[in-house]
């Protein structure tokens, strides 16, 4: 007939660390966690002096204070990243910046917009102030053309070249879009102009998903 596996020895035989006040097993010279000699055995603790006994209760109670403290930390990050969702990430046609263009050149502001989405916005130029600026959307294949040179590509959307005005633009279909804007100045003219310029990207929840 097979043994009968050992059992743990009975509470009464182990022992307490004097010093960390962790348990010992039984005839274990030393604490096995901090190494320190001559563990109290469980039946003296009650004869223990004061000091000792003292010890034990206080790293007692200290790692039960540290053991409820992660416990409470790890139950609030659980809760905090449940209640706060997935992260937002910003969308790179959410913007506000200001951007110094070059004559005759340009700068770009580009992102993914779902068909029925759509961009609104603003420009300004503020130095030197009233210069007029030029503003053009298109899309991905259009501005493949666009900045190659190769020919008219045709515009999404675009405005008559003006110091200032308002950007709006609603995506007929999903695709990745790019919000040019440019200093009309010739290149011998050698002014660059700073324009102010913010956009925000609108989910339109009644036309989401178009093709």
């Amino acid at each position: 007939m097979a043994s009968t596996p050992p059992s743990d020895p009975s509470p009464g035989t182990w022992g307490a660390c004097q010093f960390c006040g962790v348990a010992v097993p039984p005839g274990s010279p030393t604490c096995p966690i901090c190494g320190a000699a001559n563990p109290v055995p469980a039946a003296a603790l009650p004869s223990a002096s004061r000091r000792v006994r003292r010890r034990i209760r206080l790293t007692g109670a200290f790692r039960t204070i540290i053991v409820v403290t992660v416990v409470v930390g790890l139950a609030y990050a659980l809760i905090s990243a449940v209640i706060a969702g997935p992260p937002v990430v910003a969308d790179p046609l959410t913007t506000a910046a200001s951007y110094t263009i070059g004559p005759g050149n340009f700068t770009v502001i580009a992102g993914n917009i779902t068909g029925g989405d759509y961009v609104v916005g603003n420009w300004s130029s503020v130095n030197p102030p009233g210069m007029d600026i030029g503003v053009a959307v298109y899309n991905q294949s259009q501005y493949l053309w666009f900045s190659a040179g190769t020919g008219s590509p045709g515009v999404q959307w675009n405005n008559t070249p003006a110091a200032s005005g308002r950007i709006v633009f609603s995506a007929a279909y999903t695709d990745l879009y790019y919000f040019v804007i440019t200093n009309v100045l010739p290149p011998s003219a050698h002014i660059n102009v700073t324009v102010y310029v913010t956009t925000t990207y609108e989910s339109n929840v009644g036309d989401d998903g178009f093709a």
